[in-house]
């Protein structure tokens, strides 16, 4: 397929809601409750520098200026000062007020050492989106330099800072426009980035087949078989097969087998389940099972993965075996 990514364009839409403009000194903490109804937070952080930290624990996420978070499902999670402890408490002199048409929260009346613009977002067809299935915790993406994925983020991050500080009638309403094509970009980066790479992308543009892959992604711990992938698919055993060949150049089962471990390996650097529970929930009986086939796959075990395991982990692609 040419251009997979037109053909999701649908599910590439969002609808973002600016909620706050935060402005912090050196010592802050803000907690987000997990959200429902599809919402998902992001963090665009137009100065300084925080971190976020997961409910469920694993390492800290560090931001800097330029930088924009999204957690697509909503996870519950903290945003700090870098220099605060994880876990402090308080409410660090926090309040909140109106600038303008925003509500502004901040702890200090002098220059801030960390600028924020929060809000959330809904993908468009939420109900039955599977790019959802496919996305990670949270989604990294950087504005800044030469590294950033997409230059243009650049502009219209600091378009929305300008928008948040002039003041300027219909202030919101731009700002909320420039959030949304900048939000979009953001996903479209990431899936570019990783999800060309993996297959996932180009099996979530073929409907038949992404109705195999979003099974595996809900339910990996699943004793799969052709025929159940295959009804799940709404199709035959040998048209499912001939799909994931045309299109990954795998079988379902061996796209699976590489699935299961890009997800063990994500799991590694984001949980602090035991590698015991890990191997459980992605689909091997035993944690010496993970740790052989980790070991044909990565070159490495389990263990030393996640020692050396990066902040903010991204689903990778399942190679062709």
């Amino acid at each position: 397929m040419d251009d997979a990514l037109t053909g999701l364009a649908p599910l590439l839409r969002v609808q973002p809601e600016l909620q706050q403009i935060c402005r912090f000194g050196a010592q802050w903490a803000s907690d987000h409750a997990a959200e429902a109804g599809h919402w998902a937070p992001f963090h665009l952080v137009t100065a300084g520098s925080c971190s976020i930290d997961l409910a469920e624990g694993g390492r800290p996420i560090l931001l800097s200026a330029g930088d924009i978070a999204v957690l697509p499902h909503g996870s519950r999670h903290t945003v700090r000062g870098t220099g605060t402890p994880i876990g402090a408490c308080g409410d660090f002199g926090i309040r909140a007020r109106a600038l303008g048409p925003f509500a502004l929260k901040t702890n200090t009346d002098s220059e801030p050492e960390a600028q924020l613009v929060c809000g959330r977002l809904r993908f468009g067809l939420a109900h039955h989106n599977l790019i959802l299935a496919a996305l990670p915790e949270v989604i990294v993406v950087s504005s800044r330099g030469n590294g950033a994925a997409e230059p243009r983020l650049g502009t219209l991050v600091a378009m929305i800072q300008e928008e948040v500080d002039g003041g300027h009638p219909g202030a919101l309403a731009v700002a909320t426009d420039l959030a949304s094509a900048l939000l979009i970009m953001v996903v479209r980066a990431h899936l570019e980035r990783e999800g060309t790479q993996s297959g996932i992308l180009r099996l979530l543009a073929h409907r038949q087949a992404a109705g195999a892959l979003t099974a595996m992604l809900s339910d990996p711990a699943r004793k799969w078989m052709l025929d159940s992938l295959a009804a799940c698919a709404s199709t035959s055993r040998a048209s499912l097969v001939r799909m994931f060949h045309q299109t990954v150049g795998q079988s379902p089962l061996a796209f699976l087998a590489g699935l299961r471990l890009e997800l063990a390996r994500s799991k590694l650097s984001t949980s602090p389940l035991s590698v015991a529970s890990i191997a459980a929930e992605v689909g091997y009986g035993s944690e010496s099972a993970l740790s052989r086939a980790y070991y044909r796959r990565f070159g490495s075990r389990p263990g030393e993965a996640r020692k050396g395991a990066p902040a903010a982990s991204r689903l990778a692609a399942p190679k062709a075996e």
